[in-house]
């Protein structure tokens, strides 16, 4: 098997990579990076022919979990209808609030595409994780080559956390679920201010799904059509 280096992302500095050994794949995360304008260029400079894994999931949904995060870390933040919004009653959205300006993956992603070809990157649906990981693990285990180890029956679905845990089936471990931070209750946001995220997101949504050939349904999941 030959050499390959497959980066969700990338350190800061090429030195403190391990060493990939004949057979192996090195792989790294830091969801960061793809919201990172010099991030692109960096790991480019350092390897062409990285394979790249994105995970996205509806940007609404995405905005209120990462206000979740924070707030469970600075219960003093303001809401997030104020956060939201540069003017409110206006409706303008702020964009600059990094919670909504990761959802934009359009922009991201054009920043990436001066730099690798759309081959090289594998965008998978946060979604259809929750509801069917076995199904978007075997199209990360084709996209690097692999053979299709992880199946169906090394997952189940945490009722609790709302999310599948991975569990080894030829032992009796117990399975191995996402953390304290995953998972949390999500704050009630005015529906209204749910209406006008999704109005702001569409056509960005929109602009994703041509650009990487996918739709990721968001829009229909939403009921907006």
């Amino acid at each position: 098997m030959h050499r390959l280096n497959c980066l969700a992302v990338l350190f800061e500095r090429e030195n403190v990579m391990p060493k990939t050994l004949e057979g192996q794949i090195t792989m790294e995360k830091t969801p960061s990076y793809f919201v990172t304008n010099e991030a692109p260029r960096r790991i480019h400079s350092m390897a062409k022919d990285i394979k790249l894994i994105v995970v996205v999931r509806n940007p609404v949904t995405r905005a209120i979990s990462d206000y979740t995060q924070t707030l469970s870390k600075k219960p003093e933040i303001p809401t997030f209808e104020v956060l939201a919004f540069k003017n409110r009653t206006l409706g303008l959205i702020d964009a600059s609030w990094s919670a909504i300006r990761i959802g934009i993956y359009a922009l991201h992603l054009e920043n990436w595409l001066q730099y690798f070809p759309l081959s090289q990157i594998l965008f998978v649906s946060g979604e259809r994780l929750i509801v069917d990981p076995a199904g978007e693990m075997a199209k990360v285990q084709d996209f690097l080559g692999l053979k299709r180890v992880v199946t169906e029956k090394h997952f189940y679905f945490n009722k609790t956390k709302g999310f599948p845990c991975l569990k080894k089936p030829e032992d009796s471990s117990a399975p191995r679920c996402l953390g304290k931070s995953k998972g949390r209750t999500h704050p009630r946001i005015d529906p209204d201010v749910i209406h006008r995220l999704r109005k702001f997101y569409k056509p960005f949504n929109m602009m994703f799904y041509q650009m990487t050939g996918q739709d990721f349904q968001w829009e229909q999941e939403e009921g907006d059509k």
